[in-house]
């Protein structure tokens, strides 16, 4: 499985000390130029198993970067040329322009509920309220009830 990322999920993973989580669930993750060089700014050296991939078509990156920031566009164009499994992105318009493109999406949240159901982490709940303290990362009190409901946390 491959799955494309975005800035956002990678540096909250990055900043719990949680971002093998991601070898150890999707085959491949790769990340765009745009993204690298903004990961790069506060988390470098960045782990040997996140690989980086140029995006081909620029024409349609500057079209998404009209709505979504270019970290953003980067990796949606990038996950459509790489037919990815996955874009892993947690903003809304990104989210919602990559789901127009056709392309499939998954949060943060969704990546901790992955982990939880594979047997990777101990508690969903206990990632998770570090990811906000620590991370900055924001759910609704009934979003996180309802995602911990199917892990049976």
């Amino acid at each position: 499985m491959i799955v494309v990322s975005d800035t956002s999920p990678l540096t909250a993973l990055l900043t719990v000390g949680e971002a093998t989580l991601l070898p150890n669930l999707f085959h491949e993750v790769i990340v765009p130029d745009a993204v690298r060089r903004e990961l790069n700014r506060n988390h470098s050296p960045l782990p040997d198993w996140l690989r980086t991939a140029t995006v081909q078509d620029t024409a349609q990156v500057g079209k998404y970067a009209e709505i979504v920031d270019a970290g953003e566009a980067e990796a949606i164009e990038l996950a459509r040329e790489l037919h990815a499994d996955r874009l892993l992105i947690d903003e809304r318009k990104g989210r919602k322009l990559a789901t127009q493109e056709g392309v499939p999406v998954i949060g943060l949240l969704g990546v901790v509920l992955l982990a939880k159901r594979r047997d990777l982490i101990p508690s969903a709940r206990a990632l998770l309220v570090r990811l906000e303290n620590e991370a900055g990362m924001y759910l609704s009190q009934d979003i996180r009830d309802q995602a911990l409901k199917t892990v049976g946390e």
